[in-house]
């Protein structure tokens, strides 16, 4: 079996010709067997690639970087098992992640950057307000200890969570503001939308939660659970090793090994989550559709990839225009 190295990249720059970028990045990724989805705007690039040899992928990320917009990628790799990816898309975009708030730029104003060995006594401080900036799905997987949860649905809705529950400084009683996601794409933009709002002491995971995985030993770690990322591997444990959760194929969400015991989980078709938020046409499509995979899963055809999630997922990927994983 193949072993892919996955790619999760992503800069915030000034990309002013990335239209003209679009075909000729595709040709170059197809022409090294590279599948994922890379989004392009005059903000930058962001998402997660991976290919089937190191060289391959090593000369993805340095023509990426030669891009004389782009220069060096934030760059986090791991590694799958199988193909993660049916095949590779570069799309056009507004914004790298959807924040919906115009004058957002990292690259003009940011939160400071933490590193993963320093995190945990920053969170640990009573002062510290800890948000998780990820969606509500992600943070029931896994997430820090003493961590805040949104209950976003799309990172849209992070903005209008902040103004309601953070505030202005001196409206509430935090002193210290850190925030993570996956990758940590997503803090980029949160730690600027904070401190565009005034707040001084505002603090951002540098590397994302992967980064903090990949670095900090399990015994002295404040992580709890497992990380969500948007490929087959559905998620990560410590040491980037491959989680227990098993994809949903019917809502998307993960589903733990406890989980997979329950008796309203039948895979491609429900889980404890969606059992009652389908109808039985539903169902019986997602049987029929289950049924497929299994066929192309034995004629070894590439069939268990995000192309092969239900359509709710597939919208809420589009709609977040996040493919910060591997991380965003």
């Amino acid at each position: 079996m193949t072993t892919y190295t996955v790619a999760a990249l992503y800069k915030f720059t000034a990309f002013p010709d990335f239209e003209s970028w679009q075909e000729k990045i595709r040709d170059f990724a197809n022409a090294r067997e590279i599948c994922g989805s890379l989004l392009i705007a005059s903000e930058g690039v962001n998402g997660t690639i991976a290919g089937p040899t190191e060289t391959g992928m090593r000369e993805m990320i340095d023509y990426l970087e030669a891009i004389p917009a782009i220069g060096t990628l934030e760059v986090k790799y791991s590694h799958a098992q199988a193909k993660p990816f049916k095949r590779m898309k570069v799309r056009l975009k507004e914004e790298i992640v959807r924040m919906g708030v115009p004058g957002i730029d990292p690259n003009r104003t940011v939160g400071t950057y933490v590193d993963p060995k320093e995190w945990n006594k920053l969170i640990a401080d009573p002062e510290t307000l800890v948000i998780d900036t990820r969606n509500s799905f992600e943070f029931d997987m896994g997430t820090f200890k003493g961590a805040v949860d949104p209950e976003t649905r799309t990172f849209r809705e992070f903005p209008g969570w902040v103004d309601q529950h953070v505030g202005k400084p001196g409206e509430r009683n935090a002193k210290k503001i850190a925030m993570f996601c996956t990758g940590g794409i997503r803090c980029e933009k949160a730690t600027a939308y904070l401190k565009e709002m005034g707040h001084d002491e505002v603090y951002h995971l540098k590397g994302g939660i992967l980064k903090y995985l990949e670095d900090v030993p399990q015994e002295e770690s404040l992580w709890q659970g497992e990380c969500f990322v948007f490929d087959e591997r559905v998620g990560i444990k410590h040491g980037l090793e491959l989680g227990e959760y098993v994809s949903c194929h019917a809502c998307g969400r993960g589903v733990s090994p406890e989980g997979q015991r329950s008796e309203n989980y039948l895979p491609g078709v429900s889980c404890d989550y969606c059992i009652d938020k389908f109808t039985e046409n539903d169902r019986e499509r997602f049987r029929q559709r289950q049924l497929q995979l299994e066929l192309a899963k034995k004629r070894g055809e590439a069939g268990m990839g995000p192309e092969a999630r239900p359509d709710l997922l597939r919208e809420h990927r589009e709609a977040e225009d996040m493919q910060e994983n591997g991380e965003g």
